[in-house]
């Protein structure tokens, strides 16, 4: 198994793509922490986990709260004995022409996919350097981290700056054996996604199949959603590769929608 008996953090994990990789992670000998806003939802994947034989546990945490965040990383830290994954993968997503943005939706963008992950990397790597093993962060970015899209100014914006917090965790966690690595997925059907194919629909007066054919799906070389399981494999890859040789790095799982 890949990750037998790494402690893995996932936040945003009750739901989506988070789900997804707790679970692949779980299946590979992981000790799985699915830290999430909603304690019960948590607690429901936890105990799914559990009851397929792995091992997991559920904490409540706001990423946007560095009290929540500290206080999550100590209950695993005391639980399993350290940190060897970060998964920052909560997010969510609001659209706006940027003329109607209201500034406080703008800043909670920002709070959750930047703040969030600064805090949860400022709460582990400390861990992870005292163990002396090593450990692995990965970011859940997007490909509007090396793109943009018309409506979502605040979650490109968001998106970029984790590709740059990635290198400098990656630059300063080099001599201790900690990598950071960003996911690059594409489109991927998730409740969030769902979500916004309506919103875009009334905002750019399409229909929604219009929004998903000529929108979302547009420029990947098959018309395919990419999918939970494709961006879990991918956080596989990152939690178990040992060697700095794959660091500071973004992948992305589009379908093609984007091409390096």
């Amino acid at each position: 198994m890949k990750l037998q008996d790494k402690v893995c953090i996932v936040t945003g994990a009750a739901s989506g793509i988070g789900k997804e990789i707790a679970m692949t992670f779980a299946r590979e000998g992981g000790k799985v922490v699915i830290a999430d806003l909603n304690k019960d939802a948590a607690q429901a994947v936890a105990d799914e986990i559990v009851a397929a034989g792995g091992v997991a546990m559920a904490t409540a945490m706001d990423v946007t709260s560095e009290e929540q965040v500290n206080a999550s990383v100590a209950e695993v830290v005391a639980a399993y004995g350290g940190v060897d994954v970060l998964v920052s993968n909560a997010g969510i997503q609001i659209v706006h022409p940027i003329e109607e943005f209201p500034f406080a939706d703008w800043k909670k963008m920002l709070a959750i996919h930047l703040d969030g992950a600064f805090l949860t990397t400022k709460a582990v790597m400390p861990h992870m350097k005292a163990a002396g093993k090593g450990g692995s962060i990965i970011y859940m970015g997007s490909v509007h981290s090396k793109e943009a899209s018309v409506l979502k100014s605040a979650y490109v914006t968001a998106k970029h700056g984790l590709i740059g917090l990635c290198k400098t965790v990656s630059k300063e966690g080099g001599p201790h054996r900690i990598r950071a690595n960003v996911i690059c997925p594409g489109f991927v059907r998730t409740p969030l996604v769902e979500k916004q194919i309506p919103e875009q629909a009334k905002a750019l007066g399409i229909s929604e199949a219009d929004v998903i054919q000529k929108v979302m799906l547009k420029e990947t070389v098959d018309g395919e959603f990419t999918t939970v399981q494709d961006v879990a494999e991918v956080a596989l890859l990152f939690a178990g590769f040992n060697s700095n040789a794959l660091t500071g790095q973004s992948l992305v799982v589009s379908h093609g929608w984007f091409m390096q």
